[in-house]
């Protein structure tokens, strides 16, 4: 019997060839100076081609959403030109590539930014039980600073400018992070948006700055291009929302008339978010477990089989599997990654990992 997984996905907007996606990761391989993708990044995105659906890792729209040594950009020509090679790559193996605009907000440092500026944020809330990785190694988070209003319509502006440079560079679609603990999300929690400006307050505060990125970015490139990636109730980074599915079902309600690509829902914690937004998402739906373990082929189709997604992604299992389809298609052993080969570096841990046919 033929894994649903392997099954050609037609869509509103999305025509795929299997209804596998590669979920964003952060590899750190870019010129920390420059922004620039590393010149190996085309070969590892073509690598990986095979994907119904690729979504590169975080690209910033604004230097001061960098959010670690080596994440690249999407501001200057230089940088365009640089995700124009990878794009070209894996159109030419046969892949669709969206990329995904990153702005971490907090979750940044001074000895990561230009200058050592202070990262910025809803509000100065810090983040105390963790520490973050820089060049001189890992260090204590510092408090950001609230952004202002006009920093804050600024920053949404920002994630419009780099949804019309990835057109320029040849990407076929943008997914907007508004997941895990970095900015767009850091406007919805509770914990974290402390304002009292019409970015803040009530609930319908909190969803403004996440539905003025969306809005932004599809009136820039046209919604058919644009997704939208979230991961309700998620603790990850100090984040705590104290009513999800309240924030997430006003959300995905004030969306779903856009008609966007698609909605990528991670699901972690408590809060069961594909069983209880898929009724009110009539698009195309994205579904990704992120625990502390890769997730199997088995948990995926489920999900399908269930109705409850379209697609579904994967992250860690395709940085040591490029050709992840044909291994799911024939069964075949699937390679573990190198933990410590994960983010920086160059060739090793990157493009190294064998397809099949070089097993």
């Amino acid at each position: 019997m033929t894994s649903p997984l392997l099954a050609p996905y037609e869509g509103p907007h999305l025509r795929l060839r299997n209804r596998i996606a590669m979920a964003p990761m952060t590899r750190g391989r870019a010129d920390d100076v420059t922004g620039v993708p590393h010149p190996l990044t085309k070969e590892y995105y073509a690598q990986r081609a095979s994907a119904g659906l690729i979504v590169t890792e975080g690209i910033w729209p604004d230097v001061l959403g960098k959010g670690g040594p080596g994440i690249p950009g999407l501001v200057t020509d230089e940088q365009v030109a640089g995700w124009r090679e990878v794009t070209d790559a894996v159109h030419e193996a046969g892949g669709t590539i969206f990329a995904q605009l990153w702005h971490v907000g907090r979750m940044t440092h001074p000895l990561v930014l230009p200058g050592g500026a202070t990262p910025v944020a809803p509000s100065a809330v810090g983040i105390r039980s963790e520490r973050i990785h820089t060049s001189e190694g890992s260090v204590p988070h510092v408090t950001p600073r609230a952004m202002t209003t006009a920093e804050a319509e600024t920053t949404v502006a920002a994630f419009a400018a780099e949804a019309r440079n990835a057109v320029r560079a040849g990407f076929d679609g943008v997914e907007v992070h508004g997941a895990n603990g970095y900015l767009i999300q850091q406007f919805l929690a509770e914990n974290t948006n402390r304002r009292t400006d019409r970015f803040g307050g009530s609930r319908e505060g909190r969803l403004r700055f996440a539905l003025d990125v969306v809005h932004a970015v599809a009136d820039a490139v046209g919604p058919e291009r644009v997704g939208l990636r979230i991961s309700p109730d998620n603790p990850e980074n100090e984040i705590a929302e104290e009513d999800p599915q309240g924030t997430y079902r006003a959300l995905v309600d004030a969306l779903d008339p856009l008609g966007l690509a698609y909605l990528h829902v991670i699901e972690r914690g408590a809060y069961g978010a594909l069983a209880d937004l898929r009724p009110r998402w009539s698009g195309t739906l994205i579904g990704n477990f992120n625990g502390p373990e890769p997730t199997s082929q088995r948990a995926g189709e489920e999900v399908l089989a269930a109705g409850l997604a379209d697609v579904f992604s994967y992250g860690r299992l395709f940085i040591a599997n490029p050709d992840l389809p044909a291994r799911f298609a024939t069964s075949a052993p699937l390679a573990a990654h190198v933990e410590h080969l994960v983010y920086g570096g160059h060739a090793e841990g990157y493009v190294d990992y064998p397809s099949l046919a070089r097993v």
